[in-house]
């Protein structure tokens, strides 16, 4: 908890983002899956992680947009 004397952690501690933005765990329900290494997309489904997903094209794990 800030204690408003400048030593403790920042108001907003998440960030200038907040959640479900960005490309991290947690980044919400929508958007999508891109591999890495040939870049296909793919939409992302609703509780499966990207990095749980294999790219269709190369069968590589794919990451978060």
């Amino acid at each position: 908890m800030p204690r408003g004397d400048g030593t403790g952690p920042p108001r907003n501690a998440m960030g200038r983002g907040g959640r479900m933005q960005g490309s991290r765990p947690g980044a919400g329900p929508s958007g999508y899956c891109v591999c890495p290494s040939c870049g296909e997309r793919a939409v992302h489904k609703r509780g499966v992680p990207c990095y749980e997903m294999s790219c269709p094209k190369c069968g590589k794990k794919m990451v978060r947009e």
